[in-house]
């Protein structure tokens, strides 16, 4: 690669793109034109105007992006601007991945632009929905080869970055994080209100020929009406009750099991409060209107300032770790969701039954406090859980084990070789015999694949990249291995990597040939 002078990206689909953008825009005009004749059908022909009228926006935008690279710089043209980035100012390329969440649809391979002053541009072109695409590949190669003739880049390694990296924005998570707050702070304002309304709901008493009319509406009045039919939709739909003549409502909006119990003809007392029925009572079945309690508006407050939390840890390992490189994948939130879910083992119950507040009562206060120390110890492990360790640290790494215990450790070779077939190895057990990769934790050493541990020597240790792909755990380290000239990837757990590194150490040295696993690994 090192003759590149120039290369230019377009689209695949041009041609494809250019023709539905043509047909969008001439749907666009006809319906607009047809609709303009017939006001009356404006508000459906407005919609298939507006739909034709994206696809010929959409078509158009990916029609005429290019990227462009030469001598000078990176090129973008877009539908609407154009923008140049000479090769002094970029400090690095990488690829990002997207929609990783999603299992069912490939992920979209893109090539993102670190700038030297810290900003990142995200490149239209190259793009690619397969792992393995060769144009894809060439092109990246291409630009990275006249980024390295004519510009500084940090390194020689192409980071890929995923949505579980340090690279990878936040700004999603914090917004959802941020909503879910604002809808529990709504919830906990409304809770006082809606503590008064039950209140008064449940203190209301029959009015009397002395009540003033004003003042009608926070008693109880009763008016006699008769069931003219019912309608018990399915369910998630509505239920309606039908009254003769009209009155003193023409239909009134019912539970299905009351739909369904109610008979045509039936003479029901309906109970009126604040100008709402709140009770519908005949001879077979009585009906009341659901009053929305104080505690469930507490739970519902609870409920979303937990869910919260699970954008928020998100977010608070992305700041904890923002000085880790764009690649090096985070450690998982998911200790901070189980601590999480232990506090609202004892928050949400606490909420339902003291909604205005735990300190109202000596065992509230108890109730709150011990649950708070259970939560400030759940939190706590969860921040000890996530921590990043560097390569070198080896918390909970033994000795090598003896030759008449089998430990089975968690890991995996990322790449296919003739002891790991197929990627099929999910634990290496070492003791009881020489080191071998097995599909399944123990007992016993079926199906097991020896390692050839005189082919293999360590050239470094890391740990997670964007790039070694989703099965990897953020908290796990990558040794990279040298297999008789091919390169190899171990990846497990800090200390279980430090164990089975030494392992193969230990099995390797009686050999005598060659240099021993594990001799000063580069650690990075």
């Amino acid at each position: 690669m090192t003759d590149v002078r120039d290369v230019t990206c377009r689209s695949p689909y041009r041609r494809a793109l250019w023709i539905f953008a043509a047909l969008g825009a001439t749907g666009t005009a006809a319906t607009a034109v047809y609709a303009a004749d017939r006001g009356g059908l404006w508000g459906v022909w407005s919609g298939i105007a507006l739909l034709s009228a994206l696809v010929a926006l959409a078509s158009l935008r990916g029609a005429v992006a290019r990227v462009s690279a030469d001598a000078y710089g990176l090129h973008v043209r877009t539908l609407l601007r154009r923008r140049s980035m000479p090769w002094s100012g970029v400090a690095d390329l990488q690829i990002r991945m997207r929609n990783e969440w999603n299992h069912k649809a490939p992920d979209t391979r893109c090539v993102g632009v670190v700038l030297h002053d810290g900003r990142r541009r995200l490149l239209p072109l190259p793009r690619s929905w397969s792992p393995e695409d060769p144009e894809f590949d060439a092109a990246l190669e291409k630009l990275r080869a006249l980024h390295r003739r004519h510009g500084t880049p940090r390194s020689g390694h192409l980071p890929v970055v995923s949505h579980r990296s340090a690279g990878y924005g936040r700004l999603g998570s914090l917004g959802l994080c941020v909503l879910l707050l604002s809808g529990a702070g709504l919830a906990v304002w409304s809770v006082s209100g809606t503590a008064a309304e039950e209140r008064a709901w449940k203190s209301a008493v029959p009015c009397t020929a002395r009540t003033p009319a004003a003042e009608r509406g926070e008693c109880l009045s009763t008016l006699p009406a008769e069931v003219e039919r019912t309608e018990a939709g399915r369910p998630r739909n509505p239920s309606w009750l039908y009254f003769t003549g009209g009155r003193p409502l023409e239909r009134l909006r019912v539970s299905q099991e009351a739909a369904r119990e109610f008979r045509p003809g039936d003479r029901v007392g309906l109970t009126l409060w604040r100008g709402e029925v709140m009770e519908v009572a005949g001879e077979r079945h009585v009906w009341r209107e659901h009053v929305v309690t104080p505690g469930s508006v507490a739970v519902l407050a609870a409920l979303c300032a937990l869910a919260a939390g699970w954008p928020g840890a998100r977010v608070l390992l992305w700041l904890r770790r923002r000085r880790l490189p764009d690649d090096e994948v985070l450690p998982s939130e998911l200790p901070f969701v189980g601590a999480l879910a232990g506090t609202a083992l004892w928050l949400l119950p606490l909420a339902y039954l003291h909604p205005t507040g735990p300190f109202d009562s000596a065992a509230g206060t108890v109730w709150a406090a011990a649950g708070s120390l259970v939560t400030v110890s759940l939190f706590a492990r969860a921040w000890r859980a996530t921590r990043v360790h560097a390569p070198g640290e080896v918390p909970g790494a033994g000795e090598p084990a003896g030759q008449g215990a089998q430990v089975f450790l968690t890991a995996r070779f990322l790449e296919p070789t003739d002891y790991n077939p197929h990627r099929f190895g999910t634990h290496i057990v070492i003791g009881g015999g020489p080191p071998a990769v097995t599909p399944h934790s123990g007992p016993g050493r079926f199906a097991a694949k020896p390692i050839p541990v005189e082919r293999l020597t360590v050239k470094e240790v890391r740990r997670a990249r964007g790039g070694d792909g989703g099965a990897v755990p953020g908290g796990w380290h990558i040794a990279e291995l040298d297999d008789a000239g091919r390169p190899v990837r171990l990846a497990a757990a800090p200390g279980d990597l430090t164990r089975i590194l030494r392992e193969l150490e230990h099995a390797k040295t009686p050999a005598g040939s060659g240099e021993a696993v594990g001799d000063a690994p580069t650690a990075r």
